[in-house]
């Protein structure tokens, strides 16, 4: 009884500590967000100040209340949403589609070592190449429209998602994949057990760098041939002096990038519990 007693105060000890760690971090964890936030709005604040005492020019660099109130005034006439739509679907078709065929084209590689020795200095020459100068050749061989966009912010996060991957297939362990060579297993079965749940991590890290190269894709194709789009809201707000649509434009977009950026975080968390 007197044993059982000890054991009894040492674990109401241990769980009493680990409850008191769990604290603390939740308090890190909420004292780090409130930073993030005070950063923030210290920011806008300072802006809004530097504007209305004239030490800095708000016809050029606007100012928050500014874009505040051209933001009502695109959510009034409904043209707000529509811009955001169009660049939206573009950047999730293109993200998409860049996310998986280049992990597609990672496990062609690691299938035939021959295809990956005859393809590594091609793809090489392609992650070097500035993709950007293909956009007019892409407009000329797909035709201007949301397409066109969309290969355009694919062929950005193609080439980056295939060489990331493909490292990341190159870096599993050899032993457990001789492991189950011995006994037996397919091609197949080693990419399920062992290839892909083992390169999770590294699959996530090139979906999250896809986040911004598809953005970058999007608006790069939207300064080109879009006729909707916040791109093209930036591109026609500079061409007619409206820097306040520009700058609002400017930071929807970071809103927007934020939010599919953290959609990719909790992603991550979803396939790290199911690995």
């Amino acid at each position: 009884m007197y044993n059982q007693k000890i054991i009894h105060d040492r674990q109401k000890q241990v769980s009493e500590e680990h409850l008191a760690f769990l604290r603390d971090i939740r308090k890190n964890e909420i004292f780090v967000r409130v930073t993030q936030v005070a950063i923030l709005v210290l920011f806008f604040v300072m802006w809004e100040l530097a504007a209305n005492y004239g030490f800095i020019d708000s016809f050029i660099t606007s100012q928050p209340s500014r874009m505040f109130r051209t933001l009502i005034g695109l959510h009034e006439n409904g043209s707000l949403y529509i811009h955001i739509g169009y660049t939206l679907l573009e950047t999730i078709g293109g993200f998409v589609s860049g996310t998986l065929l280049g992990i597609g084209i990672a496990i062609l590689l690691w299938w035939s070592d021959f295809l990956a020795r005859v393809l590594d200095p091609y793809l090489v020459v392609l992650n070097s190449l500035p993709k950007i100068a293909l956009g007019p050749i892409i407009l000329v061989w797909i035709g201007a429209g949301m397409p066109a966009i969309i290969t355009m912010a694919l062929i950005i996060s193609l080439v980056v998602t295939i060489i990331g991957v493909y490292n990341g297939f190159r870096q599993v362990d050899e032993d457990k994949i001789k492991l189950l060579k011995t006994f037996g297993a397919t091609r197949l079965q080693i990419l399920r057990k062992v290839m892909l749940p083992a390169s999770i991590s590294t699959i996530v890290s090139a979906m999250k760098i896809n986040v911004g190269l598809a953005w970058v894709g999007v608006i790069v194709g939207e300064f080109l041939v879009s006729k909707a789009g916040l791109g093209y809201l930036i591109v026609y707000g500079g061409q007619v002096f409206k820097l306040d649509l520009v700058m609002t434009s400017v930071i929807i977009l970071a809103i927007l990038a934020a939010l599919m950026y953290q959609f990719v975080s909790w992603l991550e968390k979803r396939m790290i519990k199911w690995n």
